[in-house]
């Protein structure tokens, strides 16, 4: 399994360097993903794959989201769509596929070869440790942060909606 933790480190690593040294938000979103796929993998590999589980849908998915709700609050317009469609090329997508790959190729092997297996002096983290953790000691932590993303929507709102007289 140390094989695998470092390839995904490694991927984790070019695809995050990627994402902040892209120009464009469609690029550096790509590669954002793989980039948290990575990390999910490597959650995986350490024997949580409850966080890892929480990893892809949390993040991985919420981004995806919040990008459809950015992209919807600009209302492209006809002018726009021709840089778009350059912006999605096929070609584009081929450096986050690859990585995507190398990490499908990876779990499709750790699956076929009996699983993920906890290295020794590490335990399994289960859903009750993590929502004891979250939900207990942290609770206000957790609460705030849900305050901050309510806030964070609050202000995109504002800021990306028209008026009618505009």
């Amino acid at each position: 399994m140390e094989f695998e933790f470092y390839l995904s480190s490694a991927i984790t690593l070019f695809a995050t360097i990627r994402t902040i040294t892209n120009t464009n938000p469609v690029h550096g979103l790509l590669y954002l993903i793989v980039s948290l796929i990575a990390v999910a993998m490597i959650f995986f590999i350490i024997g949580a794959p409850f966080v890892g589980a929480l990893e892809i849908v949390v993040y991985a998915g919420t981004i995806m989201v919040l990008f459809m709700f950015v992209i919807m609050m600009l209302n492209l317009g006809k002018d726009v769509v021709k840089q778009e469609q350059q912006w999605t090329a096929p070609d584009l997508w081929l450096g986050p596929g690859l990585l995507s790959l190398a990490l499908l190729l990876q779990l499709l092997y750790a699956i076929s070869t009996g699983g993920f297996h906890t290295a020794a002096g590490i335990t399994n983290i289960d859903v009750h440790q993590v929502s004891t953790t979250l939900y207990g000691a942290y609770l206000l932590c957790v609460e705030l942060a849900s305050l901050l993303l309510l806030a964070a929507l609050v202000a995109a709102y504002h800021l990306g909606r028209t008026t009618e007289n505009e």
